[in-house]
């Protein structure tokens, strides 16, 4: 006894492979790209993830309207447009020429200048812009700054940094008044693990030295002449935080109770190439006074 079954209907996609049928070219293939991968492809002067920040940000306009999705689907002849703001870069942070011969150029820093760029695009205007980059300053630190105008010059001058030979003075405002007019403040630091952007006085940090001395104070500030013989990230911050007078307008250590933060790079004593030994100073700005 033959016994008929139910009748087998096999799937679309197994009688495509089979060959039995054809799909249509839109079943086929999907004519839409990320609007990322598509862009990677027209403007290949910049990575994957700068452009999708130039997305995000409102820099891309398709098909004339502003997009701000970087996985969006479009089909790869759609109209992009990429506007990348230079006017952004905040021109009014020009930093003033204190020294330039061949090699070097030193400039007093604005307070609000980055030293380098943070990622792969930055809107605004850092030290890297004027000349390769030896040392930093915080954001919010003015000040003496030296660049090298060449890669040679450069090592040249990092190595002196390396090996402790440059030497800095600083002056800064801080809340109080400290119980000694001169001290060493012998401390290391380290990373705080619980902030990582953050550092703190920690017995297992890096060795940390800095000398200070009272120049003048009043009821509620001091200004203080400060010379580090180390260079740890933040140290003059995490220092005087730690004595219970941290620098005013300092928002990590401190309290954001000024419009800047009151550090500023005084002097600079360096050897340039071909041994002249100098030392380069930047005014003391004038709200520093102001507060007295």
């Amino acid at each position: 006894m033959i016994r008929i079954g139910k009748k087998f209907s096999k799937p679309t996609m197994s009688r495509v492979v089979n060959g039995d049928i054809e799909l249509k070219n839109e079943e086929t293939r999907d004519d839409k790209t990320r609007l990322d991968l598509i862009m990677v492809k027209k403007y290949p002067e910049y990575n994957r993830s700068t452009l999708q920040k130039f997305i995000s940000s409102g820099f891309v306009k398709v098909n004339k309207e502003v997009v701000k999705k970087a996985n969006l689907k479009f089909r790869e002849d759609v109209n992009i447009e990429l506007s990348v703001p230079e006017a952004q870069k905040n021109a009014t942070l020009e930093p003033e020429t204190i020294y330039e011969d061949k090699n070097v150029l030193v400039l007093d820093k604005p307070a609000g200048l980055l030293s380098m760029a943070k990622g792969e695009y930055c809107p605004e205007k850092t030290l890297e812009d004027y000349g390769l980059l030896v040392h930093r300053l915080d954001r919010g630190t003015s000040g003496v700054v030296i660049l090298a105008k060449n890669p040679e010059t450069q090592k040249f001058l990092r190595k002196q940094f390396q090996d402790r030979k440059t030497h800095k003075t600083y002056y800064a405002v801080v809340e109080g008044r400290p119980k000694l007019d001169e001290a060493r403040i012998d401390l290391p630091i380290a990373r705080d693990l619980k902030h990582p952007t953050t550092f703190r006085v920690d017995p297992n940090g890096k060795p940390s030295e800095t000398f200070y001395k009272v120049i003048k104070s009043n009821d509620k500030y001091s200004l203080l002449e400060l010379r580090p013989t180390t260079g740890r990230t933040h140290q003059l911050r995490v220092h005087l935080k730690y004595l219970g007078h941290p620098i005013i307008g300092d928002p990590v250590y401190g309290s954001k109770n000024a419009p800047r933060l009151y550090l500023h790079a005084k002097e600079l004593e360096i050897t340039l190439p071909g041994g002249d030994r100098r030392i380069f100073e930047a005014k003391l700005p004038q709200e520093f006074n102001d507060v007295f």
